[in-house]
């Protein structure tokens, strides 16, 4: 059997341009959805399908943080944060959420239920940005969209964070394996806030939910876009948003407190779990993923130690330190001429005086602190190693980096299927970053599978083999 996997494709809702700020969010607009695209590879693979396939969508299909609009009325009272930020992860809210992705998506949908009515299999694998897919009614609202009927129903699974395909190939959206991302009990990813069950959401995504939706001139879908040095964030700021967004550091700085509160808050509070229920949620997730329990309770040693063990990394990514280090230089400025003229009266512009000493430091630590993100691979030769000995398996697909990338780590034979969401150089969303790729696990000459990169052109009609660039 054929396997095609795609990952990070980012649905959201639609945004609707606002005159007073033209480059608000842009990349959200449909002219930049991938639907037709996407609509396009589904009927081709369909086409020249050979016998049944297997479509796995490996995380991020759907991106909830991106989401930030209200129901009206809302069912419960809404926190004045998720009015500014978007809704939180109880399980009604995550359903408002899906609402909002069918209502301008469902042609996708549709394709998508064309490929299952086939005869083929669709696979979600569940990532860190739709970690709210965890919800049966979510689940149950992505069947519907896809319009099938009932006896159709067991050719789509939707996979926790892992799946097996063809009993060689080990697919995991990646994220368990970054530890800004990593959810701390995949097997348990609930927590408890005022009595009402809501998903765990790790520290990037919240980073995205209270930051990133505040500041909508960065691209979350393209990493230089948000990630730049101190120099990069000033061009940035005056290009496009002196005028239209010039309280930014305010934005940033209640949006990065909230964030780092957030963060250690929900990491401390303890997983639900239902002790006479543990062993029927792992054998649960076993029979999606096509692995046994114990496959299930290995994979999930396997997972990186949270960011949130290291609070000064937290700190750190969130550029909080800088921050404070800022006012501290500030105040020590301003403290030595409170000093001085208290023995000697002198102007206050000779604060710049101690402020040109101070501020060298200041830019020596800051310089000297660099962005963690991706720093380390997704997968290790040791990672590797334990995967292919716990699952059996000879190759693994990854995403979440956006990276495509084909190589030998260890044992597994490892591909990163790369990103389909509307990635841009900057806000006037002229330059498309990336290519839209994917994976193909198929029977080669002696009948063994192997997996390839393949890319489908920007409006193409058919894909082709995916060059990777060779690094510099």
């Amino acid at each position: 059997m054929e396997t095609v996997i795609l990952s990070d494709i980012h649905l959201a809702d639609a945004e609707i341009a606002n005159p007073r700020r033209p480059l608000w969010k842009a990349f959200k607009r449909k002219e930049y959805f991938i639907d037709g695209d996407m609509i396009r590879l589904i009927e081709w693979l369909m086409a020249n399908a050979t016998g049944p396939m297997e479509l796995i969508l490996n995380g991020d299909i759907f991106d909830f943080d991106a989401i930030c609009k209200l129901p009206d009325p809302p069912p419960s009272p809404i926190h004045w944060l998720q009015r500014l930020r978007g809704l939180g992860s109880e399980e009604w809210m995550s359903l408002f959420k899906m609402d909002c992705i069918v209502a301008d998506h469902q042609p996708w949908f549709d394709a998508l239920g064309a490929f299952v009515r086939a005869g083929n299999k669709l696979i979600f694998v569940i990532g860190n940005h739709d970690l709210e897919m965890y919800w049966p009614a979510v689940q149950t609202r992505i069947r519907a969209a896809l319009g099938i009927l009932d006896t159709e129903q067991e050719r789509v699974v939707i996979c926790d964070w892992f799946y097996v395909s063809g009993a060689d190939t080990y697919v995991s959206h990646g994220h368990q394996y970054e530890p800004y991302c990593v959810t701390p009990d995949a097997v348990n990813p609930l927590i408890s806030i005022g009595g009402r069950p809501r998903v765990r959401i790790p520290f990037g995504d919240l980073a995205n939910r209270y930051m990133i939706n505040g500041m909508g001139y960065f691209n979350p879908h393209a990493t230089a876009n948000y990630i730049m040095s101190g120099p990069q964030y000033v061009m940035f700021f005056l290009r496009y948003m002196l005028l239209t967004q010039p309280l930014l550091l305010w934005t940033w700085a209640w949006g990065a407190a909230a964030t780092l509160v957030i963060t250690f808050l929900d990491f401390l509070r303890p997983a639900m779990r239902d002790p006479l229920t543990v062993e029927d949620k792992v054998t649960v997730i076993a029979e999606r993923a096509n692995a046994t329990p114990a496959m299930v309770r290995q994979l999930a040693a396997v997972d990186v130690a949270s960011a949130c063990t290291n609070p000064l990394m937290i700190i750190q990514e969130l550029w909080l330190d800088r921050g404070v280090l800022f006012l501290l230089t500030l105040y020590a400025a301003f403290e030595i001429i409170l000093t001085v003229n208290y023995v000697l009266p002198i102007s206050t512009w000779w604060i710049l005086v101690p402020l040109s000493l101070l501020f060298p430091l200041f830019l020596a630590y800051s310089f000297r602190v660099k962005p963690q993100t991706f720093t380390e691979p997704l997968l290790t030769p040791e990672r590797a190693a334990l995967i292919a000995r716990i699952t059996g398996t000879r190759m693994a697909v990854f995403g979440h980096t956006h990276i495509p990338e084909l190589s030998q780590i260890g044992p597994l034979l490892f591909c990163n299927a790369g990103f389909w969401s509307p990635a841009f150089a900057d806000p006037t969303c002229k330059t498309r970053l990336g290519a839209q790729t994917f994976a193909r696990v198929r029977p080669g000459a002696m009948a063994e599978r192997s997996v390839e990169l393949w890319e489908w052109p920007v409006g193409g009609d058919t894909p082709n083999v995916y060059d990777i660039p060779k690094a510099n």
